[in-house]
């Protein structure tokens, strides 16, 4: 049974069985999620899931990020997930099934903080958390049967959760058949007019992952074969499929290496549009002394199937009206690139939505398949862009591998910039450092609520 494989790993990994490139590659995903976490915690989702864990009061429990309020483990993830997704720059994994894996972080660290483990046994859990989640998005495409990406999240937060509390095998395997066994989650939150939810899908999803856990602790029992069965998850969601080698077995590398760090906060199929759009714009700036976006009179994306499905497909996507569609919408994000060579938080604020510039645009931009982007997808994330002037004169740029590709990744510097420049209307300087300093410290750590104690108050 599926199950038992991976409570078997689960049981077998170790932190003195990491490399030292998988612990740094672990320390730099902490530090680039608490970089969103805290650009994100003033956003109307965040609110809104500190104050339902601001309901329940758990002395010694987890903290919500940003307060020093205490609440259970679950629903301190959901808080903290919700921060850490909402601003879409997170990272990113690509295969059968695309998702963005440092959302099991919150989870690992809400269990870990209540449970006062070694800063090693932190960094055990994130592992294996990507592990999991990784390999199954390996295994089956989720999104074509209408299901989300974040259904797998159930499974790697519930193992990573029983790992921390050092469950033995038989207990693991029914914390991933309660956490499986309600783990459907409709793709719908992704298509058409994005809401609110989409930041809180995973966390909802690590939120019923931690509660399978700690339910397997107390002696509940899961419905057997629930990836096999008649009923179960492969014959009702996934379809079957074989789950391929675990991370440190018959010489596989750990799946946290394959990982992308995001540089923009856009869905991970725009980075290479909007890395094209830049470099376009530095072409019109060198022909004209400037970016004359009125003069386009067309766009031409080329790009994978998957891109256009997920962020080109859509007529809301020509017309987005919140800042999750915005995101999530490869006009705009070409758009805004072309308009203001740069892109940020406040690139999807309110007053952009309906800048008229922008709006119009978008309308000139055309969306269509490259048959050779598809079939080189997901190892290349390629895009093309063609944009056409009044004169009839054509300008054009192709990225492949966009910035935080494993093969052109990020720097340790430039992911510090990155954290400074997300945070800095929330974090002062000194707590900016002193959090940095404390992540990369991380597998030295006697006490994983040493970086818990590091995070500031910035926000009631």
């Amino acid at each position: 049974m599926l199950a038992d494989r991976l409570a078997e790993y689960a049981g077998s990994l170790t932190f003195q069985s990491l490399s030292q490139e998988v612990i740094h590659e672990v320390k730099r995903r902490v530090l680039d999620s608490l970089a969103c976490a805290y650009g994100a915690i003033t956003a109307p989702p965040c609110r809104i899931a500190r104050r339902l864990a601001n309901g329940v009061v758990v002395k010694g429990g987890a903290t919500v990020w940003g307060i020093r309020h205490r609440t259970t483990p679950d629903l301190a993830a959901f808080a903290n997930g919700t921060a850490v997704r909402y601003l879409d720059c997170n990272d990113t994994y690509l295969s059968k099934e695309p998702a963005h894996p440092s959302d099991n972080i919150p989870a690992c660290l809400a269990v870990a903080e209540s449970l006062h483990v070694h800063g090693r046994q932190f960094i055990e859990a994130i592992v294996l958390a990507y592990e999991v989640q990784c390999r199954l998005c390996d295994a089956a495409a989720l999104r074509p049967r209408g299901w989300d990406h974040v259904t797998y999240g159930a499974f790697s937060t519930a193992i990573a959760t029983a790992r921390l509390l050092k469950l033995p095998h038989k207990q693991i395997v029914h914390a991933l058949n309660l956490a499986g066994i309600t783990a459907g989650a409709l793709r719908q939150t992704r298509v058409g007019e994005v809401s609110l939810w989409k930041a809180c899908a995973f966390a909802n999803a690590s939120r019923n992952g931690i509660f399978a856990g700690y339910a397997a602790r107390e002696g509940m029992t899961g419905p057997g074969a629930m990836f096999e069965g008649e009923k179960g998850f492969m014959n009702v969601i996934s379809g079957p499929f074989a789950l391929p080698e675990m991370g440190g077995s018959h010489g596989s590398f750990h799946k946290i290496l394959d990982t992308y760090i995001k540089p923009h906060p856009v869905e991970y199929h725009a980075q290479s549009a909007v890395e094209a759009a830049f470099a376009i714009r530095e072409q019109l700036i060198a022909t004209y002394g400037e970016c004359p976006v009125h003069r386009i009179t067309s766009i031409l994306i080329g790009c994978g199937e998957v891109a256009i499905e997920i962020i080109g497909r859509d007529q809301e996507k020509w017309h987005p009206r919140t800042r999750e569609t915005a995101d999530h919408s490869l006009p705009f994000c070409v758009a805004i690139a072309l308009t203001d060579g740069t892109i940020s938080p406040q690139s999807f604020a309110g007053p952009r939505l309906n800048d008229t510039v922008l709006l119009d645009l978008m309308q000139k931009v055309r969306v269509e398949e490259v048959t050779a982007f598809s079939e080189g997808y997901p190892d290349a994330m390629s895009t093309k862009i063609d944009v056409t002037m009044t004169e009839g004169k054509t300008f054009t740029a192709q990225i492949d591998h966009p910035r935080g590709h494993p093969r052109r990744p990020l720097s340790d510097r430039e992911l510090e910039l990155k954290f400074q420049k997300l945070t800095s209307r929330k974090i002062g300087r000194k707590d900016m450092s002193n959090v940095i300093q404390t992540v990369w410290e991380l597998d030295n750590l006697k006490d994983i609520n040493a970086l818990v104690s590091a995070l500031p108050v910035m926000d009631k």
